[in-house]
This record gives structure tokens, C-alpha cells and sequence, in this order.
């Protein structure tokens, strides 16, 4: 049975893919699947050696950064299936959201993959799978995403203008905070680590997961815009307030997660560093989703810039027959990184 929905968060199950509403969601679904690789194709050997290498504080970086790893994309796996794919009104959206899911499912295998290769003491991967639990920095990032899972959490329907707000909060959380702002800083210490010649296997798996969730962010934020089109309304200086604020939270909370990663501070990565990298990245995120920028920090990671990744330069623009398939990769970190 098929609603007469008008709009893309109007309460129902649209089930008719012809005529295709949105075409361009079917589209994203399409070049996803040209993106598939496998955890199998990433060698994790030589990081063996490499982690013996590292200095205390060094290992003590990495420990911290997979077991961040470890649970945070199964926290935006669990939000996809309960909030988003519940209240976006569009089978062509729906079957990229299946996508989605797939692939933090592919995530979840490469951080397991990450930790059973990184940390071969059962106890150390116990505690690396309890982060939550018992580690500050990260269970500060996973009450942040929870209060926002906690505020749609019990909306089956979004009947009001106030529930469609709460849902778009939400979906501007998962998008611009968590994979967008979290996850883009556990990425530039994998690059900075590889700027040095270290954790190359690491690097590779990054490379394709970066790669994800750039298309899992810039299809929330094309959510985002269609709402937008059809409930202008929603867009008011209320809501641009609360995503600044939500913003400013997460830098702060990925700022503890980097003092605990950097302690006093390591070659070419330090906690005053992350602040003008994470200030720089929010200052994307609110332009991108057509808000004033606050920071106005610039990039201080030269290393972001110098990894010899062009290949996905304007990567949601390029053919499809630029994408390939189960092939190592790179990932353009210069543009809107």
C-alpha cells in the first residue's frame, strides 16, 4: 500500500519507485555500490611492525583511536535503522540507506579486524570494546550521540513542525557532528601517522572508509536540502542557533578525545592543532548546510594536504565510470576535508 505523501518527512511508507520522486538518492545508491571493497583486501601485516615502533605515547594514541573505532560506527548504524530509515519518506532514499548500512557493517569488521590485529591481549580488546564504559573522552562523544538518538527516539510519526525540527537535528548530528566532525578527526591522526611512513594498512582501510562516509554525509546533507525546498519554514534562526550550538559541543568534546590521545603533545599533532583542524571542519559543516561559519580557523595539518590524494577530487561530480570497484584508492583531503 502506497501513502499520498507530498514530502519527503510527511508520515508514511512510500513504496513506489515509479514515478522516482527523487531520482538523485537513487542515483547515490547506485555509485555506492560501484564503491564496494572488502576488509579481506586490506593487509594489516606491515602495521605489525610498525606498531612496535612507536613511542608510549604513541601506542597509547592508537590504542585510544580503535577503540573510539570500535564502537562508534556501530552507535551510527543503530541511529540509521531507528530514526532515519523510519522517517525519510522515500523508497529511492530508503535503498541508499540499506547501503548505508551495509557498509558501517563493513566499518564495524575493519575496526574488529583493527583491534584483533593491533591488540593481541583479550584484555586489552575487552576494555578497547568497553570505551564506552570505561574510558572518559569517548563515553563523553557516545552520550553526545545518544542525546540526540534519545530525542527522536519515541517519535513513530512526525506529525508537527516541532517533530520535523527534532528529526532534522538529529540528522544534522549524525551527519555533521559524528561522521563529519568525529570520525574526520580520527582520520587525520591515521594521515598524520602515515605522513611519517607508519601504519600503512591502516591508512589503506581509512582511505575507503573516508571514502563512505564523505558519500554517507553528503547524502544527509542532500536530505537536508530537499527539506529544505519543501519546508522552508523549518529553516528558521532558531534552527541555525541550535546546529551552531550542537557544532560548538562536539568540537569540544572531540578537543577531550584529542587531550587524552596527545597528552602534552606529539611531532606534528597536539591538542592546539586538532582545536584549528576541528574548528576548520565545523566551519564547513555550517556552510555546507547554509549557515555562517564561526571559527574562521584555517587547515594546520600540512600533512592532509601532501598525501598525494587527488583521485577523488569533486568526487560526487565525476562519471560513473570514475569509480571502480574493490580497487585501493585514494581520497582528496585539500577540499572540504
Amino acid at each position: 500500500m502506497t501513502s499520498e505523501a507530498k514530502n519527503l518527512l510527511d508520515p508514511g511508507f512510500e513504496l513506489t519507485l515509479r514515478p522516482m520522486r527523487y531520482p538523485d538518492f537513487y542515483e547515490r545508491y547506485r555509485d555506492a555500490i560501484k564503491n564496494t571493497w572488502t576488509v579481506e583486501e586490506v593487509d594489516l601485516h606491515s602495521d605489525v611492525a610498525d606498531l612496535a615502533k612507536l613511542s608510549p605515547a604513541e601506542q597509547h594514541l592508537i590504542g585510544r583511536l580503535v577503540a573510539f573505532f570500535a564502537t562508534g560506527d556501530s552507535i551510527v548504524a543503530n541511529n540509521l535503522v531507528l530514526t532515519l530509515y523510519k522517517h525519510i519518506n522515500s523508497p529511492e532514499a530508503r535503498l541508499y540507506l540499506s547501503r548505508q548500512l551495509f557498509e558501517e557493517a563493513v566499518h564495524v569488521q575493519f575496526y574488529l579486524t583493527l583491534l584483533d590485529t593491533y591488540l593481541p591481549d583479550p584484555e586489552d580488546r575487552a576494555a578497547a570494546f568497553d570505551a564506552v564504559e570505561n574510558i572518559p573522552s569517548i563515553r563523553e562523544k557516545a552520550e553526545f550521540c545518544f542525546r540526540w538518538i534519545n530525542e527522536v527516539e519515541k517519535l513513530d510519526r512526525l506529525e508537527s513542525r516541532a517533530d520535523r525540527r527534532r528529526f532534522l537535528l538529529n540528522l544534522i548530528c549524525f551527519a555533521a557532528c559524528i561522521e563529519g566532525l568525529f570520525f574526520y578527526g580520527a582520520f587525520a591522526y591515521v594521515y598524520w601517522f602515515r605522513s611519517r611512513g607508519l601504519l600503512h594498512g591502516l591508512a589503506t582501510g581509512t582511505n575507503w572508509v573516508f571514502r563512505d562516509e564523505t558519500m554517507h554525509m553528503s547524502f544527509a546533507f542532500d536530505v537536508v536540502d530537499t527539506v529544505r525546498k519543501e519546508e522552508p519554514e523549518l529553516f528558521d534562526d532558531r534552527l541555525q542557533q541550535e546546529v551552531t550550538d550542537m557544532l560548538a559541543e562536539a568540537v569540544e568534546a572531540e578537543l577531550q578525545f584529542a587531550r587524552d590521545l596527545c597528552g602534552d603533545g606529539l611531532p606534528g599533532m597536539n591538542t592546539e592543532s586538532m582545536r584549528q583542524y576541528l574548528e576548520c571542519v565545523a566551519d564547513q559543516r555550517l556552510t555546507r548546510l547554509g549557515f555562517a561559519p564561526v571559527y574562521g580557523s584555517e587547515n594546520p595539518f600540512s600533512f592532509m594536504e601532501l598525501q598525494g590524494v587527488q583521485e577523488l577530487t569533486n568526487f560526487f561530480e565525476r562519471r560513473p565510470s570514475a569509480y571502480q570497484v574493490a580497487v585501493e584508492g585514494t581520497v582528496d583531503l585539500d577540499e572540504d576535508f
